[in-house]
């Protein structure tokens, strides 16, 4: 207790340091500056990449953007910064003064008094070229290049805004966020298209397994939930899962996000899927409230007409289970309540012969074992089915799929 009251003196007496006098021209995103009400000449410096430059006689234009919105910033200089560096791609700094400008398209323009070239770009030689629409299949060449696009650019914000708006959720309804193990011993699902690990040296004893059982990639956090979902009522992880799926089909990754939750005490599917039905709305509406002119630009450029359409389909076999299907896309989600019989599952495990391998499984139902569901959602399925985008390796920054794993 007492370390932690000194570190919150030490970071309470940071923070209210006092400021030089004589401050430099403070750093603005292209985001802040867009909406900067303070237009009274105020010194600014922005650090970005020339998305455009167009020069007249006694006046040059530039458009700059840092990945902080869509839309561009508007730097006004005269005509001697002009430069043989000053190319669309090449990064800069520019120092000036924020006015309000005399154009209908922006509240506000960038005077420049300094432009420092930091980063040359060969226009020419640049793949991505200004004013050219590309299509996703060809930026796919070019997983190190695409993301300084426009579509590539507004599909990252909003996969960064629907991460945000996940955990926001889980949290303010007292869900746990749980890191669940990439390496398991685990087949969650049971299809056998697992990646194994082993080490990449030859440091091992033959035939002797690095964790002395085989490892995997995991292809599902379920199992780990619910373990964790016998101490605490509402848990929920997010992160990649792994799939040794030789296919190429548009809606299929070798690695790919999932967010799975458990909730225990759950008898009633009707209660899994309300959290399922809240968890898509919260997530979207946060996404179309905060990323507007990113969703328009992919619904207008990738997906005109797009609409969100689901519809629920429930099964049940052993146990009470529900799909949420969308168009196109296919299943986006998939829940059930859990099998919390003993007797049941050591009947089912015995004639596996998995006794031995899953008794741990079993000794979460011997030992105070609750009725509980769970569900997960493929989130790179979520945002294709939000953007309308039809292929599942265009809405991940670095798809990894059957005979590609560039980068």
């Amino acid at each position: 207790m007492l370390g932690a009251r000194c570190l919150f003196r030490a970071l309470r007496s940071c923070s209210s340091a006092p400021c030089p006098r004589h401050r430099p021209s403070s750093k603005l995103s292209v985001r802040d500056a867009l909406g900067s009400q303070n237009t009274s000449r105020e010194r600014v410096k922005v650090q970005a990449w020339i998305r455009s430059i167009r020069s007249q006689k006694e006046v040059l234009f530039l458009h700059v953007n840092d990945g902080s919105s869509l839309e561009s910033l508007q730097v006004v200089a005269d005509s001697s910064f002009d430069s043989r560096e000053l190319t669309f791609g090449s990064s800069v700094e520019v120092q000036g003064q924020l006015v309000k400008s005399l154009s209908k398209k922006q509240n506000v323009e960038l005077k420049a008094e300094k432009i420092e070239v930091i980063g040359n770009c060969d226009a020419k030689a640049f793949p991505i070229k200004y004013k050219e629409r590309h299509p996703l299949e060809f930026l796919r060449q070019y997983p190190h290049l695409r993301c300084r696009t426009n579509v590539l650019g507004s599909i990252l914000r909003i996969r960064s805004e629907a991460t945000a708006a996940i955990h926001s959720f889980f949290k303010d309804r007292g869900f746990v966020h749980i890191h669940t193990p990439v390496i398991t011993s685990n087949d969650c699902e049971g299809a056998g298209e697992l990646f194994q690990v082993e080490p990449s040296s030859k440091t091992k004893i033959p035939k002797e397994n690095f964790f002395n059982v085989p490892a995997f990639l995991t292809v599902s956090g379920q199992l780990h939930l619910e373990v964790m979902s016998g101490a605490f009522t509402q848990v929920f992880t997010f992160g990649p899962t792994f799939r040794a799926e030789n296919s190429q089909s548009r809606r299929h990754l070798a690695e790919f996000y999932m967010v799975e939750a458990e909730i225990s005490f759950v008898e009633n599917l009707q209660d899994l899927m309300q959290v399922m039905e809240d968890l898509f709305k919260a997530t979207t509406m946060t996404v179309l409230s905060n990323c507007p002119e990113d969703v328009e630009l992919c619904h207008k450029f990738i997906a005109p007409g797009h609409k969100i359409r689901t519809y629920a389909k429930k099964q049940l076999f052993n146990v009470a289970a529900v799909d949420l299907l969308v168009p196109v896309v296919g299943e986006l989600f998939g829940g059930s309540l859990r099998e919390e019989r003993y007797h049941v599952l050591e009947q089912r495990l015995a004639r596996s012969g998995l006794t031995e391998a899953y008794q741990w499984y079993l000794d979460l139902r011997r030992f105070g074992s609750v009725p509980h569901g769970g569900f997960g959602m493929g989130f790179e399925r979520y945002l294709q089915c939000i953007l309308g985008v039809d292929n599942i390796k265009d809405v991940i920054p670095f798809p990894r799929f059957t005979h590609s794993c560039l980068l």
